[in-house]
């Protein structure tokens, strides 16, 4: 059993030792635990201080892609080389690296696939108190989208089974960390979280420079990962407000020609038909997206397939080194 535990990092020089230094060198059930960290167009010696400490992948952007782009990275490099379990952290040292054996627990046991750290909100000091409501209440949003339990979703201290990994996607260029609860949730991937703890702050967060843009791409997160997977509901009630205003509009232009008095209000008769029309392409859009949702899972599914093929390519015959994805294509590794 291989446990490979992947850090995003973004000019992480000063407490990227701190983070490695963490993490655990054995837990029981886990035969090799190796390193990998992304290093996503840092400016500093990111790099040179996990070459130092003795990291066993490194994978190289150019140019800053995003936390997402990263994640999904560190996930193909893991699995292409021969990872059983992927553990991702952070590099400010935020997440208690004891933890992961919990972490990591439910999936050796084959309870679950996907095992969220939920951290203890309410206690952290450099949270505000507006942030720690605002973590509660997008928490219950994600978990309204998903179906899940997962009580504390923007975490991103994670662990995936190899089977989970090869099946996760993520479209948006902001985080993973939302879109793949409602993906797991909605594809009905085993998921659970465990309780952990956290570390003083070190520096501050560089996800996002303020709370009204970090609601702003939370919401739009969510908002479009819940359209993915789920358009025709979305579009049905949508197309159900013009709708339902426009046969309120009929209704009562018809009660005034009944009564002989519909002069004056063929405006309303006009606005009738176009909500009512509004309404019904609405419904259309809705019928048509689900369609393509459908196809969406037979794509998924041979992606899933052809992904297991080739990572296990891989896995067989190679033992490390450094994915360079400065350019385009797919990571390469360097022995």
């Amino acid at each position: 059993m291989k446990l490979i535990i992947q850090i995003p990092c973004l000019n992480e020089a000063e407490t990227l030792e701190a983070a490695l230094n963490d993490l655990p060198a054995h837990i029981d059930g886990i035969d090799t635990i190796e390193y990998l960290i992304i290093n996503d167009g840092s400016r500093d010696d990111t790099e040179e201080v996990a070459r130092r400490w003795g990291v066993h992948y490194i994978v190289h952007f150019g140019k800053n892609r995003g936390l997402a782009a990263g994640f999904m990275a560190g996930l193909d490099a893991c699995l292409r080389n021969g990872a059983d379990i992927i553990v991702n952290t952070d590099a400010d040292n935020q997440y208690n690296g004891e933890d992961i054996e919990a972490l990591v627990r439910p999936i050796l046991e084959g309870r679950s696939d996907i095992v969220i750290g939920s951290r203890p909100i309410s206690q952290i000091r450099h949270f505000s108190p507006l942030k720690k409501k605002l973590q509660r209440f997008g928490s219950w949003v994600v978990r309204r989208a998903s179906r899940s339990t997962i009580p504390d979703a923007p975490s991103g201290f994670r662990a995936f089974s190899r089977e989970a990994a090869l099946r996760l996607n993520v479209t948006n260029e902001y985080t993973y960390t939302l879109e793949t609860i409602v993906q797991a949730g909605r594809e009905r991937i085993p998921m659970e979280a465990v309780d952990i703890r956290t570390n003083g702050e070190l520096r501050p967060s560089r996800l996002f420079h303020s709370m009204s843009g970090y609601i702003k791409k939370s919401v739009l997160t969510i908002f479009r990962t819940y359209v993915l997977y789920k358009p025709l509901a979305f579009f049905t009630v949508l197309g159900c407000i013009p709708f339902t205003i426009g046969l309120i509009l009929g209704i009562r232009f018809l009660v005034f020609l009944f009564q002989g008095n519909s002069q004056g209000h063929i405006q309303s008769l006009i606005l009738a038909s176009t909500l009512l029309m509004m309404g019904f392409m609405t419904w259309v859009v809705g019928i048509l997206s689900d369609t393509i949702s459908a196809e969406r899972k037979i794509l998924e599914d041979v992606q899933y397939h052809a992904r297991r093929a080739d990572y296990q390519t891989d896995a067989s015959g190679k033992e490390g080194g450094e994915a360079d994805i400065s350019g385009a294509g797919r990571p390469r590794d360097e022995t």
